[in-house]
């Protein structure tokens, strides 16, 4: 694993991951999910062996040693990673996101069509117009703990300080979720203990862009796009995944039955796999 800390123009640094060879112009760029450390799971590296890719993976600001950027949003935090992969080498890459990852694997998407091959979006939450839904059916129903999101349409301050009292709610996840937590995904909810080393500010942040115009619009989002989502999803709903689906120009939405937030990054490696065959 060799860590890399990028400096951009406006001073910030933006912290990242590899593993592969150095010189490898094609490349998995990963965004991980909300909160994280940068540094991508075990289960993620090696698909990315088995590929033949190196892997580039983005701590984005507030998170992992990235300097935070209040204010920002899904498209500035996308052209962050752009400009680590610039400073990479990279020429051609798959983007791929986790959760909180997946809005900025599709705004990468959209932002750098000529780089991006495919974009793989797993559990992604869908861009926020307002929660508009009737009888339920809004951007926050099926949200199990949904109060982050909610204090973060209130703004940053208001965000901070829900953070200071922000508890996890364990019925989030279903059976299958901790299951794979106490298998080879463990290493996604150890990653997000680790996080809290680094303070709330990437969280926050996240939560606020998410609720907050992305910067990008799903139909500028022209690469192939691999939606993986749990049917059980009981931190971002699948139908989530269907907005996202019914905005995108090519989508391919691969529904996994019964999985919830965490059991189905079980799908990622196969939805790898399709889009190293879209990468070329």
């Amino acid at each position: 694993m060799r860590a890399s800390d990028t400096v951009l123009p406006d001073g910030r640094t933006i912290r990242s991951f590899e593993t592969g060879p150095v010189d490898a112009s094609a490349a998995i760029v990963w965004h991980p999910g909300t909160p994280h450390t940068g540094r991508p799971p075990a289960p993620l590296v090696a698909h990315a062996e088995r590929l033949g890719l190196r892997l580039v993976s983005i701590a984005r600001p507030g998170f992992g040693g990235s300097t935070p950027h209040p204010g920002r949003t899904v498209a500035s935090a996308a052209r962050d990673a752009l400009a680590v992969l610039d400073a990479a080498g990279a020429t051609r890459a798959i983007a791929a996101g986790y959760s909180g990852g997946g809005p900025h694997a599709l705004a990468l998407g959209a932002l750098a069509p000529d780089l991006v091959g495919a974009v793989v979006a797993v559990a992604s939450p869908a861009p926020f117009e307002g929660d508009t839904g009737v009888d339920g059916a809004g951007w926050f129903a099926g949200m199990r703990a949904p109060g982050g999101l909610l204090a973060a349409r209130d703004g940053r301050a208001a965000r901070l300080a829900y953070a200071e009292h922000e508890v996890f709610d364990p019925e989030q996840f279903l059976p299958v979720d901790w299951a794979a937590l106490e298998g080879e995904w463990g290493a996604v909810g150890e990653d997000a203990q680790a996080a809290d080393a680094f303070g709330p500010d990437g969280g926050v942040d996240d939560d606020v862009a998410f609720v907050n115009d992305w910067g990008v619009a799903l139909a500028e989002v022209t690469p192939p796009v691999l939606l993986v989502h749990g049917t059980g999803d009981r931190v971002i709903p699948f139908a989530h995944a269907e907005r996202i689906a019914a905005a995108l120009p090519h989508p391919e939405l691969h529904a996994r039955e019964g999985d919830g937030h965490v059991a189905v990054l079980a799908g990622l490696g196969p939805a790898l796999d399709r889009a190293r065959l879209l990468l070329g």
